[in-house]
């Protein structure tokens, strides 16, 4: 009797596999021609890879050719834990809290009723130097969407 591979069995493939050849998000991304963020999201079941990418990951990864399908598929957006425990993620959790209404308030004054599209959207994670410690930067690049008055 054969088992079904399910998304996770492929994330947690992609991971052991990435592990093992000892490469980075951005090598992986550059190999598929993808951004790192969008690869990662994607590799985490987050987003589905269009077909042609999900069959290079496949060869880049080395993954049963039954992955690809699965790469492909729409997924499901579900978060486990209302507020999370990682400290990173919690950090970004905590800037939505605090900043959250502020940059709503913002993107208003400076575009109207709307909000940034996170389908229509870009971010890119660096390191910048800074002789008091090292800055994360993060940029993100969202399509205005307004909302329609009817």
């Amino acid at each position: 009797m054969s088992t079904m591979m399910t998304k996770e069995d492929v994330t947690a493939m992609i991971l052991s596999a990435k592990k093992t050849a000892g490469l980075t998000w951005e090598e992986i991304a550059a190999k598929i021609d993808m951004s790192p963020v969008w690869t990662h999201s994607a590799a985490m079941g987050m987003n589905a890879f269009p077909p042609q990418k999900a069959a290079l990951m496949v060869k880049v990864m080395g993954l049963p050719q039954e992955a690809e399908s699965l790469l492909s598929e729409s997924p499901t957006k579900i978060w486990e834990q209302a507020v999370p425990t990682d400290p990173c993620i919690y950090r970004f959790y905590e800037i939505v809290g605090v900043y959250g209404p502020t940059l709503k308030a913002l993107i208003q004054e400076k575009f109207g009723d709307g909000i940034m599209s996170a389908i229509d959207f870009e971010m890119s994670v660096a390191r910048v130097e800074n002789p008091k410690g090292d800055r994360v930067k993060i940029e993100m690049s969202g399509k205005y969407l307004g909302y329609n008055s009817w």
